[in-house]
């Protein structure tokens, strides 16, 4: 564990290196939540009663994570075995999983310190409610970030390249965050649709922050599906691990 945080340590410092992974992985989604809110169209009641805005603030903080996933952690690791910083390290004592936690470790911690920008905005900004079942907000948003970052990681893993990691990511995330209701709100999907979007990470973690938020508990389909991606993903990416 020692070894695992003096890791994670220095990722961090490493990280914030680079300010534009930094922006589009901490500053992007804060920032798109504000523009959002400007718009009055967005901070108005729906025919339900329910605000817009309201509605994407479970979606933009998915999309944060998923961007920092698949923009930001999988470029960062994928140039390491490109510039051989992890032939390098081949020779320490460290261990894959030790490596790859410590990558978790750092993005998730970065991951929630931008989401509660985004809570905070829409609370001091929007007059939003904060989550009402605040601990099973948190678990929640844990597993989502954790599956996402899981694949983030696994792109990285199999990448030969920043670039391809890129490229590859740029192809996960945008299916991604189309099921999360981006562009088409999950209440506005038709049946199979929805389907799909509850089978994928984004889906499901976006409609179980929406629960928790609105003092609900979540679905087990939806708790059930992040941490299967979770553990399968996980799983992969340890598995093809490696240091070259």
């Amino acid at each position: 564990m020692p070894a695992l945080f003096r890791l994670a340590a220095t990722e961090t410092k490493l990280f914030f290196r680079e300010p534009i992974v930094v922006f589009f992985a901490l500053a992007f989604s804060p920032v798109l939540f504000g523009v959002l809110g400007l718009i009055p169209a967005v901070r108005e009641p729906g025919p339900d009663g329910v605000r817009m805005i309201s509605r994407y603030l479970p979606i933009v903080v998915a999309m944060g994570v998923a961007l920092f996933s698949l923009s930001g952690l999988s470029q960062l690791f994928a140039s390491y075995r490109e510039k051989g910083v992890l032939r390098r390290m081949r020779l320490t004592p460290v261990e894959p999983t030790v490596l790859l936690g410590a990558q978790l470790l750092m993005a998730v911690v970065l991951s929630a310190a931008s989401t509660l920008v985004v809570l905070l905005t829409g609370r001091l900004a929007f007059d939003l409610d904060l989550p009402r079942r605040l601990p099973a907000y948190v678990l929640c948003f844990a597993l989502l970030a954790l599956a996402l970052f899981a694949i983030g990681l696994l792109v990285a893993a199999l990448a030969r390249s920043a670039t391809s990691a890129s490229a590859v990511g740029s192809l996960v995330f945008f299916p991604l965050v189309f099921f999360a209701g981006l562009w088409l709100p999950r209440a506005g999907m038709n049946q199979v649709l929805r389907t799909i979007s509850d089978l994928t990470p984004l889906g499901a973690g976006v409609q179980a922050l929406q629960d928790t938020t609105s003092g609900n508990w979540p679905h087990l389909l939806h708790v059930g599906v992040m941490l299967g991606w979770l553990v399968v993903v996980g799983g992969l990416a340890a598995r093809y691990f490696r240091w070259e």
